[in-house]
């Protein structure tokens, strides 16, 4: 019994593997690099947790930013409250405001890593109970060891813009088909340069 064919050419369509398959020719040369399903509910969850832990990064470091500004006004307002002023009780004010400073410094300096640290290893959860986030992570392969945090605003742009995210220094196409509310379908492509 001989096969028509026609289905020979549906079963090798169907035989080849999901990585790297190419679109039809009407796709005008665009490489399938991965597909799959994330779930639209922990997606929206998430979309609020990632920009949540990033900003949470930022105010920890714009705080310590503050706190280094206040600490050098008030070593630097200490110069001339010295100067311009008269008395024994000034050199007391002065030692007191130089100790001051220099605690200050010593512990910001002493503790500064641990709260970054502590932002980061939030956002790092964040990420590590995200399944919708490490598919993302995996089926972008060649992005896993570049800074975590173009995969994360790959998959940010991916769940705000709905529709398709764009990463160009890899040349990674996001694209994101919502039809179907119980279960986004996530491709991620790549066109390949006509020859």
């Amino acid at each position: 019994m001989t096969s028509t064919p026609d289905k020979a050419v549906d079963h090798a369509r169907t035989a080849l593997p999901r990585y790297g398959q190419m679109l039809g020719p009407e796709a005008q040369g665009i490489l399938v690099l991965d597909e799959f399903i994330i779930d639209p509910a922990a997606a929206r969850k998430d979309q609020h947790r990632f920009r949540d832990g990033m900003a949470a990064v930022a105010r920890t470091v714009r705080r310590i930013a503050a706190l280094r500004v206040v600490i050098a006004l008030v070593a630097i307002g200490n110069l001339p409250l010295f100067l311009l002023s008269s008395g024994w009780w000034i050199y007391g004010v002065s030692l007191t405001l130089v100790v001051a400073v220099h605690t200050a410094v010593t512990l910001l300096n002493r503790h500064e890593p641990r709260l970054k640290q502590r932002s980061a290893l939030e956002l790092h959860m964040h990420r590590e109970r995200s399944a919708n986030y490490r598919q993302l992570r995996d089926a972008v392969k060649y992005m896993i060891d570049t800074p975590s945090r173009m995969n994360e605003h790959l998959y940010l742009e991916l769940l705000a813009v709905k529709r398709v995210a764009l990463n160009l220094a890899h040349g990674t196409v996001a694209l994101l088909d919502t039809s179907d509310e119980s279960a986004w379908k996530v491709r991620i492509v790549r066109e390949l340069p006509a020859s």
